[in-house]
């Protein structure tokens, strides 16, 4: 019996009804065998007694016995089928905390490889090889292991649910599409997850995208942080210098102050040395003739003292001292002068120091400018770098086309600006006419027009070698204390800033305020006419070295 139930295979063992190892397993007349449940089950449920296998019909219902020599070699099966677990569980891994236990295991449940959609169980490896190599099992739909497969299962008809109502959007099965879902829309339950598969892989691509995002907003943040952190720096160390110069100047003023106080002291003090020097030599010739005059009024000697008394009586070595004075010196208001002049040394240096840190300040915004040989006028030679442009006798044969100027000795840089802040330096060195600044995108180049601020141009001129001015509806002249020979650019596009500045002076010049900039902006340049050579220096755009 052992040989033979050996040499069958376990597909034989197995109830075709039920599709598991026979229990109690029973023989029909036509030699099929069953479990002696599942067969009488069937046949309560079916009109007629026919063969699940072969389909013989029987008149009447057989009358059933347990096959003796079957249920021996499934008894013998299923011990050997236990030995086999028994003696690879100790290589098997036991299920652990949160994984699916194997429902066939007795004693220690092994971890469960695949579940059972068909026959609503989990498997371990060994329980799982009928399904593997049975022909009826290997149709079992097998899944990665899961928890409550009941719960696959329709409550109501304990059929698997394998349909997909779009109505209700729910999970039904067969019969539910006959009774309580009969007039809704269905699909598989295969399709509807590809389509719900499809929604997950776009949210989740979607949601990456947002993961993304606030990835580079938390850059963004970070950056910003940085900045805020560089201009800090910055500030920090623009006000340390700042008042490190004052103080320091407070100090010079304050330690000249001590010194002219101690020389007008040291003065009184030396004056009334010397008189007190002189009363002191007074004194002593006066205590001689004092010691003299008692000597001889001691004296009895009738000659003696007549013959000396002549002599004491010549006048005394001494001056009259009482209008002698020594006067001390007044310091009264001393402090107070002191101070309107440190006040006034104060804010001359503080704009002075105010204006190189601001002017390093806008040089950390330095862009690199070139001309634009597209925009030039005619009339205009630029250098071959595009980094100077000078005033030309000689028409140039250039070609015309919209963005060049006509009849007004202009030219514009390549560069366009339309956000933030942009500085850059021009050398005017030798120069008697120029005009420097800023142009709309959008000006007129055809005909000539005024270079105001009304007209979309933000403008420092220099007519007639120290006529410096500005250019709003009107000219409006400024005062310079020096001929700058460089001159800086800054625009603050969001600010509405316009600022010119002495380059190597370090000084402001002049600011537009309250701007309106519509557009992009371009670096404007107009190097004037030669007037008798005086003005044939070039603009020379330079590169921008920080103030130290």
């Amino acid at each position: 019996m052992s040989a033979a139930g050996a040499s069958l295979s376990e597909d034989q063992f197995l109830c075709s009804i039920c599709l598991d190892v026979f229990t109690d397993p029973v023989s029909t007349p036509c030699g099929h065998n069953f479990c002696k449940k599942c067969i009488t089950k069937h046949w309560d449920v079916s009109v007629r007694s026919q063969c699940p296998n072969c389909k013989k019909m029987f008149s009447t219902r057989p009358e059933l016995q347990v096959n003796t020599l079957v249920s021996e070699m499934v008894a013998h099966f299923r011990q050997s089928a236990q030995q086999r677990a028994s003696s690879s569980s100790s290589e098997l891994q036991a299920a652990g905390p949160g994984e699916v236990p194997c429902d066939v295991c007795t004693g220690t449940k092994l971890k469960a490889l695949k579940s059972c959609l068909v026959c609503l169980a989990s498997y371990c490896e060994t329980h799982l090889e009928p399904h593997l190599t049975a022909s009826r099992l290997k149709r079992h739909q097998l899944i990665d292991p899961v928890e409550n497969l009941e719960g696959r299962m329709c409550m109501k008809h304990d059929k698997p649910l394998e349909l997909f109502c779009q109505t209700d959007q729910t999970c039904v099965c067969m019969l539910c599409t006959v009774l309580e879902h009969k007039t809704h829309d269905f699909v598989p339950l295969k399709e509807e997850y590809e389509r719900k598969m499809a929604e997950l892989g776009k949210t989740e691509a979607e949601i990456e995208q947002m993961i993304q995002e606030r990835r580079s907003k938390i850059q963004e943040f970070k950056r910003s942080v940085e900045v805020s952190r560089d201009n800090a720096d910055r500030e920090i160390a623009a006000s340390i210098h700042v008042f490190t110069k004052l103080k320091e100047a407070i100090e010079r003023n304050q330690a000249e102050v001590i010194e002219t106080t101690e020389e007008k002291h040291k003065t009184t003090e030396k004056q009334a040395e010397g008189f007190i020097k002189e009363l002191e030599e007074e004194i002593s010739e006066l205590k001689k003739r004092s010691a003299e005059l008692e000597q001889l009024s001691h004296s009895e000697d009738h000659l003696n003292l007549v013959q000396n008394c002549p002599s004491l009586n010549a006048p005394l070595p001494t001056k009259n001292w009482t209008e002698v004075r020594v006067c001390p010196p007044s310091y009264e208001g001393t402090v107070r002068a002191a101070v309107a002049q440190s006040v006034k040394m104060l804010q001359h240096e503080m704009k002075k120091l105010l204006t190189e840190t601001e002017l390093k300040t806008v040089q950390q915004y330095a862009v690199d400018v070139t001309l634009d040989p597209e925009t030039a006028c005619p009339q205009l030679i630029l250098s071959e770098d595009g980094k100077q442009v000078s005033y030309g006798i000689v028409m140039m044969n250039v070609p015309d086309n919209p963005k060049r100027y006509a009849n007004v000795l202009c030219v514009l840089g390549k560069e366009m600006f339309s956000s933030g802040r942009f500085y850059f330096e021009v050398q005017v060195k030798g120069k008697t006419d120029w005009v420097l600044g800023v142009a709309r995108e959008s000006v007129n180049r055809k005909r000539v027009i005024s270079f105001s601020t009304q007209y979309g141009y933000w403008t420092l001129w220099l007519m007639n070698e120290n006529a410096y001015s500005i250019y709003t509806e009107n000219f409006v002249s400024l005062s310079l204390k020096s001929r700058p020979e460089k001159v800086g650019v800054f625009v603050d596009y969001e600010e509405g800033l316009v600022s010119f500045y002495d380059a190597d002076a370090g000084s402001l010049i002049y600011t537009y305020t309250g701007c309106c900039f519509t557009g992009k902006l371009l670096p404007a340049f107009l190097p004037g006419v030669n007037h008798d050579d005086k003005n044939s220096s070039p603009l020379i755009i330079c590169s921008v070295h920080q103030a130290q």
